[in-house]
């Protein structure tokens, strides 16, 4: 699952070495899983008799812990998949770096789109361009300072889904979604202190 070969963190790692409540938080939180716990219980009772080093032994550990009510409702171990692969790739955190970078790399009237293939993801481009789009002033300020305006202004009113005549050509762009913004002034650079600007006597 690594997009990589660099790094020690693997899926097999993971499943070998966390706790029964590490992974249920991270099938939660990044697999949306309903049942994170109970496949997490189930994983860590699995490894205690033998490794998981296969994709098909997780599969099957999965399956077995799939209330048969639910065993029709996709596969059960799509979700999980997802969780152990953004945690392999820390594909989140290297967002939530990239974001504010991509918005201070941004020259006056420079544009920013970005492309989200899953909800984690979206929420995070939404909440950064969200604070870039938003003034900073105090509510009970009678004016705006043009320190607290907001530095870039959005061009897609929400996030834009492919019409139906791209999900028909192309299904795999169903859950993507676009934002975009341009930035509309400059950044401000530190104000340089009388000190340093004085002339050597």
């Amino acid at each position: 699952m690594r997009m990589g070969q660099d790094g020690d963190v693997t899926a097999a790692t993971i499943l070998a070495e966390r706790s029964a409540r590490d992974l249920a938080r991270l099938f939660r939180e990044y697999g949306d899983e309903k049942l994170a716990d109970r496949y997490a219980r189930a994983i860590v009772a699995a490894r205690d008799e033998a490794p998981i080093e296969t994709s098909k032994r997780l599969v099957d550990i999965l399956q077995a812990a799939t209330p048969r009510a639910l065993s029709n409702q996709g596969h059960p171990a799509k979700r999980v998949f997802q969780a152990l692969r953004i945690e392999v790739n820390q594909e989140l955190a290297i967002l939530e770096r990239t974001m504010p970078a991509a918005i201070d790399a941004l020259a006056e009237g420079g544009r920013l789109v970005v492309l989200a293939y899953q909800s984690l993801e979206d929420r995070i481009v939404k909440r950064a361009l969200q604070a870039a789009t938003s003034s900073t002033a105090p509510l009970d300020l009678p004016a705006e300072l043009p320190d607290h305006a907001p530095h870039l202004r959005l061009l897609v009113k929400g996030a834009e889904l492919a019409d139906d005549a791209e999900r028909a050509a192309n299904p795999r762009s169903a859950p993507v979604r676009l934002r975009a913004a341009q930035r509309i002034r400059p950044v401000s650079l530190p104000s340089t202190s009388a000190s340093t600007n004085r002339e050597p006597s």
